[in-house]
């Protein structure tokens, strides 16, 4: 399933497949630039070239570079959402442990994988080393829904209140792992998950 980045980041949404799929070149290859020379020496006439479309397509979609990068991150939270539901729906992911191994497995598959993703992730590091940035609401919002209806709870506002102190604590401990090793640091990693596990016991138990 192909999904379309949220309307607030592009300037016309695609209505035709094949403007849909030029957008679709177009943040592939700012995603395999981003990894390539970063954001700051991201430009929109190199994502033009590499994804083999005019100069005017890019600022048909977007305005700036800041504006294609949001749009990536939102279509990162899009397929990490999607990730998660699969995962969520399989017959052994049951119970909130598996159900929270399978959230911080999917970010650390994503991580790993996914084009751009470390620069970019779901949005909150650009423009890259900003002194203040946005919390993981988008994220924490999107995995109170999936969850409370995984586990038959009800969303409140406790719950979400929750989720986004789990999303900000996993998500600086699993950008330390990162910086310590390139892969990942799998202690760092093993810590988060009991550090989760303890903090989400109180609650969810």
């Amino acid at each position: 399933m192909k999904t379309v980045p949220h309307a607030t980041s592009l300037r016309r949404a695609p209505v035709q497949r094949r403007s849909a799929e030029r957008l679709t070149r177009i943040l592939d290859a700012c995603a395999e630039l981003l990894d390539e020379v970063g954001y700051d020496d991201l430009s929109t006439r190199a994502v033009a070239q590499r994804a083999g479309v005019p100069i005017g397509s890019v600022y048909r979609f977007f305005g700036n570079k800041r504006a294609m990068a949001d749009a990536l991150a939102q279509r990162n939270l899009d397929r990490y959402t999607e990730r998660v539901t699969r995962r969520l729906a399989e017959a052994e992911t049951r119970g909130w442990r598996a159900a929270m191994d399978a959230v911080l497995d999917e970010y650390l598959a994503m991580k790993r994988t996914a084009p751009g993703f470390s620069l970019v992730d779901f949005g909150n590091q650009i423009p890259v080393g900003a002194t203040h940035t946005e919390p993981n609401t988008r994220v924490a919002d999107r995995l109170t829904e999936l969850l409370a209806a995984h586990l038959g709870r009800i969303p409140d506002e406790h719950l979400r209140r929750c989720f986004l102190v789990a999303v900000e604590s996993a998500d600086s401990l699993v950008h330390l792992a990162f910086r310590v090793a390139p892969e990942g640091d799998e202690g760092i990693i093993a810590e988060t998950r009991e550090l989760l596990r303890a903090y989400l016991g109180r609650v969810l138990d």
